[in-house]
């Protein structure tokens, strides 16, 4: 793989629905932060790709119209909850392929209260077969949303699987909050303690309501050029992508009946794998990863499925505190969604802002010590994962 550099992140702070302003204003801001921390001009730009899921067609023309009418390709993306980085990966792909030398992508998200659900009813769901397996292998609870269902029941194969108590998924709710605290850009600072998590409402099985992501508005944008843009311009970047991939469902997904699969467990492995072979850096390397906890239960599984703990021992992980800080690897310094928010276009891009600010040293309170490398873990189910290494330039 090429070299990228990102030249500048930028991002709004998270809210909640109806506390925010337009995915417009959201949007337009975040650019802004972006070409300013780069310190470009719009018209340095020679494509940009616009994620959103929510929304009408060219709600990305729409947001950057008002930052700039220079006529170039503006393409919008929509893969679930990975879409940001999926723009991330298109933006980092022409850049890389020698089509432009400087790209943006962005992300953004105006939700409604609520758990998600779908906008059209009068035809095939584009998650039919995951909720067909999901059926199959464990049935339907009309009372709880879908994702709770599909997430909770890949955390309950887990509990099956190794035994393990189902109160080592609350702690990583308190985990987010804590993280959270020193994060001006998420939605919930305030701390929780793990009897909080318990006792919360129990949405589906280990699932209480303290361990899902709330709906958010919000938006982020990322730069990414040329090495040899970089210092024609005085960018200072200071961050380059190492590797990426992007990984889709694979049979496993709806042959092994197991729900951690249908949540994209496989994908996540596969993605991971190709990352670290492509850059030679291993998980034993990282001291920070932005993974995607949309539930308590994913994070979890996610610590195994990206190597940063051999299978079965993610109990173990958690309760050594080896996924914070002090531990081995502190994962979601940002607060994670659970906690910073989850606006699904923009969340794989604020992702990348958190691990590029953390590879620069400008995290603040947030900071980890000794980061040259950084991981980035986004899912969206339908399905998609995209995993992303950045170094320090």
């Amino acid at each position: 793989m090429t070299d990228v550099v990102v030249a500048g992140v930028g991002m709004v702070p998270f809210a909640k629905p109806r506390e925010s302003g337009s995915y417009v204003e959201l949007g337009e801001a975040a650019v802004r932060a972006a070409l300013a921390d780069a310190g470009l001009g719009y018209h340095s730009i020679g494509q940009a790709y616009a994620g959103y899921v929510y929304g009408d067609s060219t709600c990305g023309q729409a947001v950057l119209y008002g930052v700039g009418l220079t006529g170039i390709p503006v393409v919008n993306v929509n893969n679930n909850c990975s879409t940001g980085s999926s723009a991330l990966f298109l933006a980092r792909q022409a850049v890389a392929s020698g089509v432009v030398d400087c790209a943006l992508a962005l992300g953004f998200e105006q939700m409604t209260p609520g758990a998600l659900s779908s906008v059209y009813t009068d035809r095939v769901s584009p998650l039919a077969r995951h909720d067909d397996a999901q059926r199959e292998i464990q049935g339907q609870d009309e009372q709880a949303p879908q994702a709770a269902q599909l997430f909770g029941g890949a955390g309950q194969a887990y509990v099956d699987e190794y035994g393990t108590d189902p109160a080592v998924f609350a702690r990583i709710s308190v985990k987010a909050r804590r993280h959270a605290a020193n994060n001006p850009y998420a939605v919930f600072r305030d701390p929780i303690t793990l009897d909080d998590v318990l006792n919360s409402p129990v949405v589906h099985g280990p699932l209480t309501r303290l361990q899902c992501c709330p709906p958010t508005c919000g938006a982020a944008a990322a730069i990414v050029c040329t090495p040899e843009f970089a210092r024609a311009h005085g960018v200072a970047g200071g961050v380059r992508i190492k590797a990426q991939s992007l990984v889709t469902d694979t049979p496993s997904t709806f042959e092994a009946r197991d729900m951690r699969q249908v949540v994209g467990y496989d994908m996540t492995v596969k993605a991971a794998n190709d990352v670290y072979e492509a850059s030679g850096v291993g998980p034993e390397d990282l001291r920070v990863v932005e993974l995607h906890d949309c539930f308590t239960t994913n994070e979890f599984l996610t610590y195994e499925a990206l190597g940063l703990t051999p299978a079965g021992t993610a109990e173990k992980f958690v309760l050594a505190g080896d996924n914070t800080y002090g531990g081995r690897v502190v994962t979601n310094p940002s607060g994670g969604l659970l906690s910073k928010g989850h606006p699904l276009g923009a969340t794989g891009l604020a992702q990348c802002a958190e691990l590029v600010w953390q590879l620069r040293g400008q995290a603040g309170d947030r900071q980890v010590d000794d980061v040259t490398v950084a991981l980035q873990h986004n899912l969206g189910l339908g399905g998609a994962c995209v995993v992303t290494l950045y170094e320090r330039a």
